[in-house]
């Protein structure tokens, strides 16, 4: 895809971070534009890569091959509109909006598109990231191709079977990266509780969630099996696991991420096409 010109429409935190992995990829950054109202978003931009910036969206989406959606999901259906007499050559639509389902943006969009939706999360931002993504029936082999190869400038990609699984991709994975946070909050608290140093207790929290994380990543075993191995009878470990089972951790989880997908569907309902 090195002569596939893309423009971004939107250039903050999330498009900035796809671009500097393209680039880091070996993807020319002249190939790539960047649309942003705010100057000195683009000022930023353009500091760190030499791609094309502008703040005119109709200039930039004449010129694409690829359109990747990058703004509010409030703020989606007024920059659609807009786009919409520009799209006569028909590119690629990708969309990253929260919230946002492919029959709104097809019917904001017209023409007829191919239309990915995306869901990426914020360790896009160190290319870690985690996407999921849903293409309609108008997009080809070579454009889900495209649109992988886009994604995975700044970690891995999963498809799913259905445009409603991305709710499920949002409540796992889009949100995700806060669960632990979370998490990490409160192990960082109950080591400064029982008398680490807030510092002690930070830097071994966060090594210890990168190194769970890397070793179930790296193994040839399920998380589970990780769990088990690390639990001796009796043991420390066990009995901290008995007491999160005890409180319900599961149920707690799976009630945190049943309502995470059903803001999702809302937002569908509330900001989609009417």
């Amino acid at each position: 895809m090195t002569d596939t010109k893309i423009s971004f429409i939107g250039a903050g935190n999330m498009a900035s971070s796809i671009i500097g992995g393209l680039v880091q990829k070996g993807y020319g950054a002249g190939q790539i534009t960047a649309t942003d109202t705010y100057q000195p978003t683009l000022d930023k931009l353009a500091d760190n890569f030499p791609v094309v910036t502008t703040s005119d969206n109709a200039q930039a989406a004449e010129r694409s091959d690829v359109i990747l959606l990058a703004v509010k999901p409030q703020v989606m259906e007024q920059v659609c509109t807009a786009l919409r007499p520009h799209l006569a050559h028909k590119p690629l639509i990708i969309s990253i909006a929260a919230g946002i389902d492919i029959r709104s943006l097809d019917a904001w969009l017209g023409n007829d598109l191919a239309i990915v939706r995306c869901m990426p999360n914020t360790p896009a931002l160190v290319q870690t990231g985690a996407s999921g993504l849903y293409a309609n029936e108008r997009t080809s082999d070579e454009q889900k191709t495209i649109a992988q190869d886009i994604m995975e400038a700044v970690g891995i990609v999963q498809w799913t079977a259905s445009e409603d699984l991305i709710d499920s991709v949002i409540a796992v994975s889009g949100s995700g990266p806060a669960y632990y946070f979370l998490m990490m909050e409160a192990m960082i608290d109950a080591g400064v509780a029982q008398g680490l140093s807030r510092e002690n207790a930070t830097e071994l929290t966060l090594q210890t969630a990168l190194g769970a994380a890397k070793l179930a990543k790296d193994s040839d075993v399920d998380v589970i099996e990780l769990r088990r191995r690390v639990s001796s009878p009796n043991g420390t470990t066990e009995k901290a696991i008995q007491s999160f089972e005890e409180s319900q951790l599961r149920d707690v989880v799976a009630k945190a991420m049943d309502t995470c997908a059903e803001r999702s569907r809302e937002m569908a309902r509330e900001l989609g096409a009417k």
